[in-house]
């Protein structure tokens, strides 16, 4: 059997650290794909040659040609503008929109077995845009915000508690914006619960720091947003894909009545293996975490609105 192929779309900087976290895992072949001409070529050369001190032997491929992402059997859409301090992810959206149509065709055409995982912000919106516009079921278009989000409140809470971040097992739900929703809840620490080590006020304060934790890097960086961990969270879900772990992961799905809502993507708790979004699971929320839960689904259908009239015109 032939190693897998994985195309990333967008050679920024989530995409090149894709490629390398893609190709040291050993989880296949991999085509950066860029509109820029010589960004994705540059970065693919630059890997290659990194090839005989780690250790990989996948090839790497630069290109400004969506035919190269022919048969992909994962495309991971990062392609879009970044945030910049100031802005929020839903200011992204007109520009965005754009980009994720042209995108979305490129995959429908080339790659339209593949398993689509969506980065590119307003999350929500972009993975909803993607799914509309290839066509795909919805088992096989997923956003990444969960894992990320997750992974943001699990270090946190680590920190706090002065623990390994693998003693702390936590869980967003929700849009990925600022009224996402830390489940508090379904928060252990060694598998005893989070107000055994953490006070109430204190989680308060790391949930509301977890909420705003991309805007805090954001505002750090100046010239950009976080790539690191969005790619390692990307990475995750296209590991367990590609290696059928039936991993269950916080995700951007479609909904179908789940939670008491449908016809749009939000962040829940999913199986992924090789039938791709394979099950959603329903996990009993208290009373406020679901009232958390409807305000954020409640933005989340506004910025699939707003999206509709950008497009529109």
């Amino acid at each position: 059997m032939g190693r897998k192929k994985i195309a990333l779309i967008g050679a920024g900087n989530i995409g090149g650290t894709l490629a390398h976290l893609a190709l040291i895992r050993g989880l296949g072949d991999v085509v950066l794909f860029d509109v820029v001409e010589g960004l994705p070529q540059g970065k693919a050369l630059d890997l290659m040659e990194g090839g005989p001190i780690e250790g990989f032997d996948a090839s790497v491929v630069g290109s400004n040609d969506y035919k190269d992402i022919a048969g992909a059997d994962v495309c991971i859409v990062t392609a879009g503008l970044a945030r910049k301090p100031g802005m929020s992810r839903d200011d992204l959206l007109a520009t965005n929109s754009k980009i994720m149509k042209s995108v979305a065709a490129g995959i429908k055409q080339y790659a339209p077995n593949s398993f689509v995982i969506v980065v590119a912000n307003p999350l929500d919106a972009m993975v909803t845009l993607c799914k509309r516009e290839t066509g795909l079921p919805k088992n096989r278009v997923v956003g990444m915000a969960g894992v990320l989000d997750s992974a943001r409140y699990r270090a946190f809470l680590a920190a706090e508690a002065k623990v390994s971040v693998q003693s702390v097992q936590a869980v967003v739900f929700g849009g990925h914006g600022d009224d996402m929703v830390p489940v508090r809840s379904a928060c252990s620490i060694g598998g005893a619960p989070v107000t055994d080590f953490i006070s109430e006020a204190r989680l308060a304060e790391i949930e509301a720091r977890t909420r705003k934790a991309g805007g805090e890097i954001v505002a750090l960086l100046k010239t950009g947003s976080a790539f690191y961990s969005p790619a390692t969270a990307s990475i995750q879900m296209a590991e367990a894909y590609l290696l059928d772990k039936k991993e269950i992961l916080p995700c951007a799905a479609y909904l179908e009545g789940e939670y008491g809502y449908s016809g749009f993507y939000l962040g829940v708790p999913v199986q992924i293996g090789a039938g791709g979004v394979e099950k959603i699971l329903e996990l009993k929320l208290t009373a406020d975490e679901k009232k958390a839960l409807d305000v954020s689904a409640e933005h989340v259908k506004e910025l699939v609105g707003a999206m509709d009239k950008v497009i529109a015109g």
